[in-house]
């Protein structure tokens, strides 16, 4: 009853999204793909002066601090990171890049490591499962589309940037238990660096970029002996390029070519205080070529394609110096349509298709075809009114199978500046390669192999969110979720050897609240201030391995609440932000013996202009040095210090 109230007495805006965005960006220099269309999902943007602003090292922490997003982490620059919207972790969570979808056919999952974020235009993040913009399955959690193109502006820009992040030396018992001194290199911990030009003509524009970063991820931290030690063997470095060229082909029309290159070389600790590590080289290169058509033979009709290749090589070597080899190539298709054929119906449909070949040492050599086919309709019967029925037909060779993934959305807009948001729909998504075909021979999962035999993972969901700009200045959200996961895939252990099986069930109810206050100043030299409260509440069960809603047991890495504050101040050459985050207590296992202790971080950042050209930088993370881990038996870094600079020559 009490969410009840909160969801009557407190109803919310999104952060980022005017309640009258435009599907169509042509006006500010984007284009078809990346415009979202008004949705009647929950959804948050966050802008490139944005991202610049955070100064964040990797894409799991922007999200975190932008927009409140729960991460999972196993250390600091470089390692493992998942990120989890509505209690779905990053399996069950659609990437795409450019539109184009982008999770690992292998392990299903995300490297938020292969993302610069100076790169970055735009990111969109759609929470709840199966919408009706991208229609992809597999999100469950929602989708995080990240943008990397735009249309350029007219003249010639070079911008680069530099940063230095420090963690605290301090003294610490070694191995052995003897005492160590200080090491005063880690105040030189981490570097990241990167250049990139960019040209905008009256018909073609182009950005071309390098970076490149250098992390030795030697930090102090308190064991659960209570002694302090210093991580090692987690030192990192990587690097990448990227070209982008945009064409307008005439007045509407763009062709969009991407291209990006990546490379890293990577220690892997073993768990704790461990001396155990592997080492991991990875190499990806892809291309896409995107087609905007805002007029396709006809006033009314819209199609956007793309094209997208990937060739990626995971090399990891085992602690034990056994090698496990993955090179994956990926060819995507996705073309979309939109049809306005009247003033109150619009119908968007399209297909989408994938090819996967993998040649694995572990896997073997295997290949898939998967993608769908999807009609979504948008009905205004009122004014204020919109329904929309979404259909999405997915099929998969490797998966064996077939499915019709249904969705129902209505988008209520009683005055200018409040709606009300209401889905339905179901959520799915079919068995990847290593669960279908895994046989480790001991490298990574103790002797593991995969079942051929395992059914997709199904379920079924609803949402029911408010916005409401109250006044110019302030606007707020609310929005109640609930869904309900089936044959979810878990591996078990028998007799030391790991196989998958459908035996997961679970529910998750939740409430996701956010308010955002915009202060016009007036007078001294401070012209705006901005003060943002988001709060999540997420109650989940698990309902397999015998469990039902008595037991009451937490699906692991899923904190009941969460809370994020942030306020900004800004003056005419720069700005000063502060945030805070909190996370209740989370389970690291499904019977909810080892638990995470309650975390409360708080950062700090500053930018300044100096002239025109010349940005500094600087943040403090974890100020309060909080010792506290993401990812159980991974400690996470205390207090640090990032500075930097950014050159902007026009």
């Amino acid at each position: 009853m009490i969410y009840l109230l909160l969801f009557l007495l407190l109803p919310f805006s999104l952060f980022a999204q005017d309640l009258d965005d435009e599907y169509f960006f042509a006006e500010s220099g984007g284009i078809t793909i990346v415009g979202t269309v008004q949705t009647s999902q929950q959804m948050g943007v966050v802008e490139k002066e944005q991202i610049e602003r955070s100064s964040a090292g990797d894409l799991a922490n922007l999200l975190q601090e932008t927009l409140g997003l729960n991460i999972v982490r196993y250390g600091a620059y470089g390692n493992q990171a998942g990120i989890n919207l509505r209690g779905f972790d990053s399996k069950r969570v659609a990437f795409l890049i450019d539109g184009i979808p982008a999770n690992s056919s292998i392990d299903g999952k995300f490297d938020i490591n292969l993302i610069d974020l100076n790169l970055i235009e735009r990111i969109e993040v759609i929470y709840g499962g199966s919408d009706s913009k991208y229609n992809v399955s597999g999100a469950f959690g929602g989708i995080i589309n990240i943008i990397t193109v735009r249309r350029q502006e007219k003249g010639f820009k070079i911008s680069a940037s530099v940063s230095n992040t420090s963690v605290m030396p301090a003294s610490y018992r070694n191995r052995s238990g003897e005492m160590q001194n200080p090491h005063w290199e880690d105040l030189f911990d981490t570097q990241n660096f990167s250049l990139s030009a960019v040209y905008g003509g009256r018909n073609f524009s182009f950005t071309a970029g390098i970076f490149a970063n250098r992390a030795e991820n030697h930090f102090v931290f308190i064991d659960y002996a209570n002694n302090q030690r210093r991580k090692d063997n987690n030192e990192i470095w990587d690097t990448g390029a990227s070209v982008t060229f945009v064409w307008e082909l005439n007045e509407l029309t763009k062709l969009i070519s991407s291209s990006k290159i990546y490379y890293s070389d990577r220690n892997i600790p073993v768990s704790g205080f461990s001396a155990n590590f592997g080492s991991q080289k990875d190499f990806s290169v892809s291309e896409n070529l995107m087609l905007d058509v805002p007029r396709a033979f006809h006033d009314k009709l819209a199609t956007e394609a793309s094209f997208g290749f990937l060739f990626h090589r995971l090399n990891y070597a085992s602690p034990s110096g056994l090698a496990s080899v993955h090179d994956q190539l990926k060819l995507t298709v996705v073309n979309r349509w939109s049809w306005f054929a009247g003033s109150t119906v619009t119908f968007r449909y399209g297909i989408d298709y994938r090819f996967t070949s993998l040649d694995s040492t572990e896997i073997g050599i295997r290949e898939r075809h998967d993608g769908g086919i999807y009609l979504t309709a948008e009905i205004m019967p009122l004014k204020q009114l919109q329904i929309i029925p979404s259909a999405k037909a997915v099929f998969s060779s490797g998966a064996g199978g077939y499915a019709v993934i249904p969705k129902l959305g209505f988008l209520w807009k009683a005055t200018g500046n409040f709606a009300i948001k209401n889905n339905f729909f179901r959520s799915f998504k079919f068995p990847d390669f290593e669960e279908l075909y895994w046989n480790s021979g001991g490298i990574n999962t103790g002797g593991g192999f995969g079942n051929p035999d395992l059914a997709p993972e199904d379920g079924w969901g609803a949402d029911l969110g408010v916005e409401w700009r109250i006044t110019e200045n302030l606007q707020m959200e609310n929005t109640l979720f609930a869904q309900w996961l089936l044959n979810s895939i878990h591996w078990f252990s028998n007799s030391g050897v790991w196989r998958p099986e459908n035996a997961g069930e679970a529910v998750f109810f939740g409430i996701d609240s956010k308010v955002n206050l915009t202060i016009p100043v007036s007078t001294g030299f401070i012209n705006k201030i901005t003060v943002s409260l988001s709060y999540q509440y997420l109650l989940s069960y698990l309902l397999c391995y015998g469990y039902t809603f008595a037991s009451n047991k937490r699906i692991p890495y899923n904190p009941e609440h969460t809370i994020n504050g942030s306020l900004e101040i800004f003056w005419k050459t720069g700005s000063l932000s502060i945030s805070a985050r909190y996370e209740s207590l989370r389970y690291h296992d499904t019977a909810n013996i080892t638990a995470l202790k309650p975390l409360f971080l708080l950062n700090a950042g500053v930018n300044q202009n100096i002239g025109k050209n010349i940005t500094i930088f600087g943040s403090l993370r974890n100020i309060l040095n909080t010792s506290y881990e993401s990812f159980y038996d991974y400690p996470m870094p205390g207090i640090t210090l990032s500075l930097g600079m950014r050159l902007e020559l026009k």
